[in-house]
């Protein structure tokens, strides 16, 4: 089997490392908090002193960071470690701007890479079918496949280097709209009597279907699994809603795209954000809202 680098042992990257470990892989894994690594080493994986040493007999190297500054980061600093020929897959969601600028880094000291953002949450990380969004060459993704399937439900070629973070921005607004739509129609049920079940009953089989409904209902009841039913724990918070939101609005102003629905679902989760609830899932914002005290 292959020799792993996991490099971000955080929420989605410690379950996706354990999923690669499971698969009979060698993972080596590093990531700055402590308890991250307490929690990898768990799970079967190798802790390392830094992301060098995890890097320096590894076929594959994985990044899962918070922000485009952070893989730039890392990628400059361990890709001339890294062995020859290494294979670099950053699945952080990140600007386009900062995946195209991993490209260069890698390919400058020789690697193929894929940027290949995920959908899914904690939940699919955790049991294994997340999707993955890749970009890069044919030969580059020929050689991630393989590697990412322990981990996926659904593995997407979208195109060339940056296409995974553009479909992951573009789906992720989808998802923001969307769930802000389906918490407004809960709550106008509400306010002229109609019960959330009657409400679900139909838009579940009628043109109102959509992914916010009918697997992620904002209200309790309808969707047992949803986070309505555990007071909005999060499986993806909010303020990682806003994060991607924000991503595509800079990806809209740069490609001179007229995104109003994006604009405003963007503005709504910064609110709801600013007011303490980064951390509730993102349906949360079903008790903005209501009107519900904060």
């Amino acid at each position: 089997m292959t020799t792993i680098a996991f490099i971000g042992l955080g929420n989605m990257g410690n379950p996706m490392a354990a999923n690669l470990v499971k698969a009979g892989h060698t993972v080596l894994g590093f990531d700055l908090v402590p308890e991250n690594l307490a929690a990898a080493r768990g799970n079967g994986v190798t802790v390392m002193a830094d992301a060098g040493a995890a890097v320096r007999d590894a076929d594959v190297v994985i990044t899962m960071l918070p922000a485009g500054k952070h893989v730039v980061s890392v990628y400059e600093d361990i890709a001339a470690r890294a062995k020859k020929d290494a294979l670099f897959i950053d699945s952080s969601t990140i600007d386009i701007e900062s995946a195209r600028k991993a490209h260069e880094i890698a390919d400058r000291h020789g690697h193929l890479s894929v940027d290949a953002p995920v959908s899914g949450g904690t939940g699919g990380a955790t049991a294994g079918t997340l999707t993955f969004m890749a970009g890069g060459s044919q030969d580059a993704f020929a050689r991630a496949e393989p590697v990412l399937k322990p981990m996926a439900g659904r593995i997407v070629h979208c195109g060339e280097a940056g296409a995974g973070q553009a479909a992951k921005i573009c789906n992720n607004m989808i998802l923001g709209i969307s769930m802000i739509g389906v918490a407004e129609a809960f709550v106008l049920a509400e306010k002229i009597g109609l019960s959330h079940q009657a409400l679900f009953d139909v838009a579940s089989t009628s043109s109102g279907q959509c992914w916010s409904l009918t697997t992620y209902c904002p209200v309790p009841g309808p969707v047992p699994t949803s986070p309505a039913n555990r007071d909005y724990a999060p499986g993806f918070a909010a303020a990682l809603m806003l994060k991607d939101l924000s991503l595509a609005q800079d990806a809209a102003r740069s490609a001179g795209a007229a995104t109003p629905l994006g604009a405003q679902a963007a503005q709504l989760y910064a609110l709801f954000s600013g007011q303490g609830h980064g951390g509730v899932d993102f349906s949360g914002i079903v008790r903005m809202l209501r009107g519900d005290p904060a």
